[in-house]
């Protein structure tokens, strides 16, 4: 049996690409050049500079990471695609935002739990089709 793509998994893909593409153009754009720290210290300082302070506050109490292991853990647990999705989203985020320890054993736990609600159902020869993943 071969595994095929399918809308689920393609929107999935591409909200990843997505947000991890807004996470890696905002951090490049806004966090990483020096000229905003002077900009951001100033005492008129401009509107970017508030989701630029969140994104560092969050970073340095690593939310990023403690957030992808969260998901991910949920995910594995419960072979649930939506929150796959969210645990690699969020993982890579965190993996950019230097929360890298929790960030990809998220994301890994994220993609496992992921391919979990995609394998196959597994049905014994002498019992009903049930609803029950492979691991089960």
């Amino acid at each position: 049996m071969k595994p095929r793509i399918n809308r689920g998994d393609l929107i999935g893909i591409a909200i990843i690409l997505l947000i991890s593409t807004a996470a890696f153009a905002f951090r490049d754009a806004t966090i990483a050049p020096r000229a905003f720290v002077a900009l951001c210290a100033a005492p008129h300082a401009p509107l970017v500079c508030i989701p630029r302070h969140a994104v560092l506050w969050a970073q340095y109490q690593r939310l990023f990471g403690i957030t992808a292991l969260i998901l991910g853990l949920l995910a594995f647990a419960f072979a649930n695609r939506p929150l796959g999705v969210a645990a690699l989203a969020i993982g890579t985020t965190a993996i950019i935002n230097y929360n890298g320890t929790e960030g990809i054993i998220g994301a890994a736990l994220g993609l496992w739990g992921w391919l979990e609600a995609r394998s196959p159902r597994y049905h014994p020869p002498n019992q009903l089709p049930g609803d029950k993943n492979a691991r089960q």
